[in-house]
């Protein structure tokens, strides 16, 4: 490593002030959205999310400091932790090995990886095999992260993370509640989706403005939808764009029968319709001899 970038990350080691408080030896920046998690305890739970059922390969995305890396280490994984930040970067392949030799005596089996998560193409890593995605997500991008996942919905059997507390609700809200949306509906078409517990802001450095929360997704066992999915994205896009008028108003785009329209679920707001009454919607529209 040339003296300039030495100079520029230092050497890993944190900083002293004249009050005690140490300076952190990777600087948390605001335009990359970090707040590093530094407590053990709740790194720890969020790397006990995962199940590793039927898969190895974990990817970690904001590694930061190495956290929850190193809990996650302490698992039979195989683990890649990417990260947009170079400062990060630098620390994760030098000091941060140093630092933690016991973990990497049990595994070694970590890879590095300088990279933006939502234009990197997984399958350089994983080819066609399964993987869980977790970390202590940027919430700038965290809804990003979760519509790549459905993408690769395929490859994906488990998912699990650090959200802002509203984002996190969210994705796991039932119908009937003003939350509940697009991407409560398109996740949990496909996986379980639990909120697990809920973080304070002051085990963060720097604080966030607000709480945080930790969730679990399962994929389901059936990932076929028994419908038109480009079509079944496309209404609830549509239903959830006009979210404040019912079904019937909010799809008027689509050109549907007077007698399709007399159907009662069209009396209905989006927010009031399950997975299963959107995947019926769909199947009514497909049908629609219009």
């Amino acid at each position: 490593m040339s003296k300039k970038n030495k100079k520029k990350f230092g050497n890993g080691k944190p900083k002293k002030f004249k009050n005690g408080q140490e300076e952190s030896a990777v600087r948390a920046k605001k335009h990359l959205g970090q707040h590093f998690l530094i407590d053990e305890d709740i790194a720890k739970q969020i790397a006990d999310t995962l199940s590793l059922k039927n898969y190895t390969n974990v990817i970690e995305i904001g590694p930061g400091m190495g956290v929850l890396t190193k809990y996650l280490l302490l698992r039979d994984i195989d683990l890649v932790a990417m990260d947009l930040d170079e400062e990060s970067i630098v620390y994760l392949n030098h000091s941060f090995r140093l630092e933690h030799p016991k973990v990497f005596e049990k595994n070694n089996r970590l890879n590095i990886v300088e990279a933006d998560f939502l234009k990197f193409n997984l399958q350089q890593l994983y080819g066609e095999e399964q993987f869980a995605i977790t970390g202590n997500f940027p919430y700038n991008i965290s809804t990003q992260i979760v519509f790549k996942m459905l993408e690769m919905r395929q490859q994906v059997p488990e998912f699990s993370g650090m959200f802002q507390k509203e984002v996190a609700q969210r994705i796991c809200e039932k119908p009937g509640n003003k939350s509940y949306g697009i991407l409560s509906v398109l996740v949990q078409a496909f996986y379980e989706a639990e909120y697990l517990f809920t973080v304070p802001p002051q085990v963060f450095d720097p604080p966030p403005k607000v709480q945080s929360g930790v969730l679990r997704l399962t994929r389901r066992e059936n990932l076929k939808l028994p419908c038109d999915e480009h079509l079944f994205f496309k209404i609830i896009k549509a239903s959830f764009n006009q979210r404040r008028k019912t079904i019937r108003n909010s799809l008027k785009t689509f050109n549907l029968s007077d007698n399709l329209k007399e159907d009662i679920i069209f009396d209905q707001r989006p927010e009031q319709l399950s997975v299963a009454d959107f995947i019926a919607l769909t199947q009514k529209i497909a049908n629609d001899p219009v």
